[in-house]
This record gives structure tokens, sequence and C-alpha cells, in this order.
């Protein structure tokens, strides 16, 4: 056991020299590798510097004559540039030097002028002096020669040139006259044509009813016997029935009828359906009136607006504000001078339709327009202004055209027109109320008319007598021969027709015929 401890001990004492002995040679090796490569490391370092160096040294030398180049590229441009300024120096120079060579000139030539200008000023001015002195003289040889003429003619100066100035006066409105004779005949040789064919043309294409209405309505009834419960007790149902509708009831001895009286037509026939009803019911009464008559006011209303809006979807017309669509209805129950106003403003609608198509104008527009014309007349106030005015404002108040609105003021000259539509609604308008049987015109004005027509006629110089015939459709005036030329009874024709178409109203036209007479008177003794 000891003898192996000991051969154990042995082993590990020799293993341990031999390591000694290995590592100090391997340590020599690597200390001598170290150092090899080192030298190495050295040696190539030394020689990647030597070719560093030498790319460094290169690269310098190129820089060197890039900037070299360069600089010798930019000084030769500045060379260039600095030649071409010398040159431009030198132009401008030159140019200099012509220019004021030429002012030089200039200022010589303007001298020249100036002289001759002063030259020429001192000839004037001596000129001058000549034809003001010749003037001079004209004058007094001129006064001198006057002076001499009114002693010769016995009249002055101002008297002379004012029997010139009146003959000159009279040739001129002579001639003026006959120049606006002519120029009518020629605008008459053209305008008259087409306008009547215009119109013709529109009225034939326009057909109208024409009836006139009454301020009263009949009212039939099968028997008598009705009439006395119509009455009631004492009156007290007739009574019921004009204070609830505010028309007039007539019972008389008219057999099988009741005559309804009022002039507003809404009130009429009110009256005459509540009528209806009563005696269809039977129940007469003034509480079962009032509740009749309530009830068929609100079915007049109703009907009114269904009118309106009848009229408005056979015209063609659209937009329009329910406002004025009611007013429309509501014609259905006015007349004017006994034409049913209605009937007649969808006929001047239709008639400024087709006139307006005629005339290459706005037909839709004009349409509207004519069937608006009269909206002011039924107006439910009592207004102070006329009705064109007045239906022109209720159309700027419901935002009609502009156009629309100026044709329905101006359909009666109120306003001035301002579209070409509102002349075709005024014509129109006559159109219409003109047909015959379209009107009734009450006798006093029509009498009142016809006084004042006369009265205007024989208001001229050298008329004799005058006559209002046809129905006030012409004018015939006999005139005062000795005073009166032929030539001077053409300008009163003309003068007259002036003043009618200026201060009167009245429908259609009025011919105007002067009658000179000349009449020779001898006896035989």
């Amino acid at each position: 056991m000891i003898i192996e401890i000991v051969v154990a001990i042995v082993f590990l004492a020799g293993g341990v020299f031999t390591g000694k002995v290995f590592f100090s040679k391997v340590n020599k090796n690597i200390e001598d590798d170290a150092k090899r490569k080192a030298e190495d490391i050295l040696k190539n370092a030394e020689i990647s510097a030597e070719n560093l160096k030498k790319d460094r040294m290169l690269e310098a030398k190129e820089n060197f004559l890039r900037l070299r180049a360069e600089f010798e590229e930019d000084t030769q441009n500045k060379k260039g540039i600095l030649v071409e300024n010398e040159q431009k120096l030198r132009e401008k120079e030159r140019q200099l030097t012509q220019q004021q060579e030429q002012q030089r000139q200039a200022d010589q030539e303007l001298q020249s002028q100036k002289q001759s200008l002063q030259s020429k000023e001192e000839n004037y001015r001596k000129k001058l002096e000549d034809v003001e002195r010749k003037r001079l003289e004209a004058e007094a040889m001129l006064a001198n020669q006057i002076s001499q003429l009114e002693k010769i003619a016995g009249l002055s100066a101002d008297e002379a040139r004012q029997q010139i100035m009146d003959a000159l006066k009279a040739e001129a409105e002579s001639k003026a006259s006959s120049l606006v004779k002519q120029a009518i005949e020629e605008a008459k040789l053209t305008a008259t044509k087409e306008a009547k064919k215009v119109v013709i043309e529109t009225i034939q294409r326009t057909a109208a009813e024409n009836a006139i209405e009454n301020c009263v309505s009949v009212f039939n009834i099968e028997s008598d016997d009705v009439k006395g419960k119509i009455i009631g007790r004492e009156g007290r149902n007739i009574r019921a029935l004009e204070a609830a509708t505010g028309v007039e009831f007539i019972v008389d001895d008219t057999p099988e009828a009741i005559i309804i009286s009022g002039f507003d037509p809404v009130r009429r026939e009110i009256a005459r359906l509540s009528l209806h009803r009563l005696v269809q019911d039977g129940r007469i009464h003034p509480a079962r009136i009032e509740e009749v008559v309530n009830k068929t006011k609100k079915n007049i209303e109703d009907e009114i607006i269904e009118i309106g809006e009848k009229t408005v979807i056979d015209l063609g017309i659209h937009g329009l504000h329910p406002e004025l669509i009611k007013m429309i209805g509501r014609m259905r129950f006015r007349s004017s001078y006994g034409q049913n106003l209605l009937q007649h403003s969808r006929e001047v609608a239709k008639l400024c339709a087709t006139m307006a198509a005629e005339l290459g104008l706005n037909a839709k527009l004009a349409k509207r327009a004519g069937l608006l014309h009269d909206i002011g007349k039924v107006w439910h106030e009592e207004p102070e202004l006329p009705h064109a005015l007045l239906g022109m404002e209720l159309a700027q108040k419901y935002k009609e055209h502009p156009e629309v609105c100026n044709a329905i003021g101006a359909h009666h000259d109120e306003i001035e027109m301002t579209s070409m539509i509102s002349p075709i609604i005024q014509v129109c308008d006559a159109i219409s109320g003109s047909r015959p049987g379209a009107r009734r015109e009450m006798m006093e004005s029509y009498m009142k008319r016809l006084r004042d027509l006369e009265a205007l006629a024989t208001s001229f110089d050298g008329v004799q007598k005058c006559y209002a015939i046809q129905a006030g459709r012409e004018l015939r005036i006999m005139v005062d021969s000795e005073n009166v030329s032929d030539e001077k009874a053409s300008n009163l024709s003309f003068d007259i027709s002036q003043k009618i178409e200026k201060e009167m109203q009245y429908p259609g036209q009025i011919k105007v015929t002067v009658i000179r007479e000349m009449r020779a008177v001898n006896f035989a003794k």
C-alpha cells in the first residue's frame, strides 16, 4: 500500500515537472508567433500608409489642377464680360454723342420755327388789325344802310325783323304740319295695315259671348201662396231676409215671381240660393233664415275659390297666389258696364296671348296680365285709388312679374308704360269692351260725351257748326270758307283729332271730318 502511494507520488511529481517544461516551451512559441505577427502587421501598416499617402497626394494634385482650370475659366469669362461691358459702354457713348448731336439740331430747328412763328404772329396781328378796322367800317356802312332802308320802308329794324319772323313762323308751321301729315300717312301705309291685320286676326281667333247683366234677379215660385210664407207675419220674414243678405226683395203683383234687387251680384246670388233652399225646405222663420244665409255664404266662398282655380287651369296660368285666385273667382259676380267681369278678363287674356304671339312676345306673360288687369275692381274694401293702380299694388304685393304689374297699372294711362306687353293689354281691353252689345253705357254719360265732343270742336277758330254722329264715332265740322282755306281745314282736322286724344276718354276711335263749302251767290235782275 505504501509502495503504491510512493509510486503515485513519484509519477505525479514527474508529470508536474514534465508539464512545466511543456508549458515553458509553449509560451515561448506563442511569444515568437506574436512578435512575428506584430512585425507583419507593422509592415502592412507602413505599406498601407505609404499607399494612402500616395492616393491623397494624387487627389490633392487633381483638385489643384481642377481648381486651377476653374480659376482660369472664371478668369477668362470675367475677362470676356469686361470686354463686352467695355464695348457696351463705347456703344452707349456713341449713341449719347449722336443724341447730343440730334438734340443740337432739334434746338436749332426749334429756334428757327420759333422765329418763323414770331414772324407769322406779327403778320396775323397786322391782318387782325386790318380785319377789325374793316369790320368797324362794315358796321358803320350797315348802320347807314339800315337807317336808309328804314327811311325808305317806313319801318324800324325791330318791326321789319318781327314781320320776317312772323312770315318765317307761319311758313315753318305750314311746312311742319305738312311734314307731320306726310309722316303720318307714310306710317299708315305700313303700320296701320299691319296693326289692323294683327287686331283682326286676334279678334277672329277669339270667340266670346256677349251678355248684359242687370242689377236684379227674378226668383220663380210655383204658386203665389208661397209669397205669404216669404213675407211672414207682419213682414218679419222678408225683413229678416233683407237684413241677412243686404238686398231688397220686391214682392208685387207679378205672378209666380219675386224680384231680388241689389247692385252686388254676390249678395244677389246668396239671396237667391238662400230663398231657394228656404222654399224647398218649407220652414221659413227668422232663425232658419239666418242659418240658411250663413250656410249659403260659406258655400259661395267655396264656389268663388273653385271658380278661380278652374279659370286659371283653363287658361293654363300657373303659380298665382291663392288670394289672387280668390279675387279671380269673385270676378264671376262682378260686372263692368253690364259686362261680366270674369268673362271680360278671360276674353282679354285670350286676346292678349294671341296678339303677343303674333308680335313675337311672351304670350304666357301677356295672358297673365290680361287676366289680372281688372283685379282692382274686386277688392273687398273701398279704395281711394283707381282700380288700375290698386290692381298694380295688389300684383306687386303678391310678387307678380314687374311687366305684369306695369301692364295692369298702365292699361288706363295712369302710369307710364315700360314694356311692350302694356299697350297690348290696353288694346285688348278696348277690343273686348267695344264688341257690339258687350257693354251698356249710361245715357247721361253718353250724352255728356257727345256734348263734350261738340264743345271741343267749336272751341277752334273758324268752326261754324259741329255735329257728333254715329253714336259719337264721327265728328262732322262745318267751317267758314272765307276765313279757313283748304290747307287750314286739313290742319284743323289734325289739331282737333290730337286734342280729342289728349283730353277725352272714349271707346274705339273717332273720325274727324272738316267740311269747307264754297258758295257763289248772284241775283239776276
